[in-house]
């Protein structure tokens, strides 16, 4: 959609304002269970599902009410029903809750934030655990077809990996799913996410199988279960090992701590060179936050320069560029 806020046009304004609430009601929607049941029966009755949610009624249509705003539904009273729009919007929904829900503290900080005085030191807050939510089905969406593909050209076989900022644990339990005889470990800084790792391993039946430690992946020191870890995974916190010098010091550590390794594979975003009239979903979001958060964004370029000094190989570069220039790395 096209606004034409230039000529001054209120529609065009109210537009970008209630956009902004109804992001935040994709993502509460989301999580709470209503916007998945509508997706499955094209019509939902808020009044009976906020019943049945144990949810305040009035506040649940008000949900559907920010979406009737920007054309996804239509509202009869308290009955809603999807629009040609709405599965587009449901594909794409993490994004959304990425930034409204594992995003917000940044984003409302952002006058703070932009002050240069401020840029220092533990300058602001995510919510790990949103995040790692949100990551989940991003992950889906965006990486999970090639990430496959590369999977099934490993060229031999493994019974330990490791996934290095595995947030909620779900990609090391699918690579442990499809390899029955692998056991592994999960690292990741942040211990609500670790916490709901374990849990949904233990629920899943991994309990045996998957241990998930608390670690920086940057500053990672050897420990016993890395020694023999023969695969490991990265994705979607690549651009933290940067800058340059950092980023080769990561990937020079990372093949001392797990000694074992033959095989990394990288996926992350990279830093698009889009014009401001034509980003895609997510893209904005994600390259202001993280300049907000002043993590270097590096580019393939950058990413394919550095990593003979790292002491990788680089076997093949995977560009997937949905929305934030993802691409995954194969190294030996």
């Amino acid at each position: 959609m096209t606004v034409d806020i230039a000529q001054g046009n209120a529609r065009g304004i109210a537009s970008i304002y209630n956009s902004a609430v109804a992001a935040w009601a994709i993502a509460a929607a989301w999580e709470v269970g209503a916007l998945d049941e509508l997706h499955r029966a094209r019509t939902l009755d808020t009044a009976d599902f906020a019943a049945r949610a144990g949810l305040d009624p009035l506040s649940t249509t008000g949900l559907f009410r920010a979406l009737a705003s920007v054309g996804l539904v239509r509202r009869d009273g308290a009955v809603v029903h999807t629009l040609d729009g709405f599965d587009d919007m449901y594909r794409n929904k993490s994004f959304f809750h990425w930034l409204t829900r594992g995003s917000a503290e940044l984003f409302r900080q952002m006058p703070a934030v932009l002050r240069t005085e401020n840029r220092s030191g533990d300058y602001y807050h995510r919510d790990a655990a949103a995040i790692a939510y949100a990551c989940r089905e991003i992950d889906q969406v965006t990486y999970a077809p090639t990430f496959w593909a590369a999977m099934d050209r490993v060229d031999f076989p493994f019974s330990r990996v490791a996934d290095l900022g595995c947030g909620s644990g779900a990609r090391l339990m699918q690579i442990l799913d499809r390899h029955p005889g692998a056991t592994g470990v999960g690292v990741d800084i942040a211990q609500p996410s670790l916490d709901v790792a374990r849990k949904e391993a233990s629920e899943a039946g991994f309990a045996d199988r998957a241990e998930f430690v608390q670690g920086d992946v940057l500053r990672l020191e050897p420990r016993p279960e890395y020694a023999d870890i023969e695969l490991l995974t990265c994705f979607m916190m690549g651009h933290d090992f940067w800058p340059r010098e950092n980023c080769v010091a990561t990937l020079r550590r990372l093949r001392e701590v797990f000694p074992a390794a033959r095989r990394l594979l990288i996926g992350d975003a990279t830093r698009t060179a889009l014009p401001d009239t034509e980003l895609p979903v997510f893209t904005l979001g994600f390259e202001l936050g993280h300049d907000l958060m002043g993590t270097f964004l590096p580019t393939v370029d950058d990413w394919e320069s550095v990593f003979e000094e790292g002491g990788w190989e680089l076997v093949r570069t995977n560009r997937i560029d949905i929305t934030v220039g993802e691409v995954i790395f194969e190294l030996a």
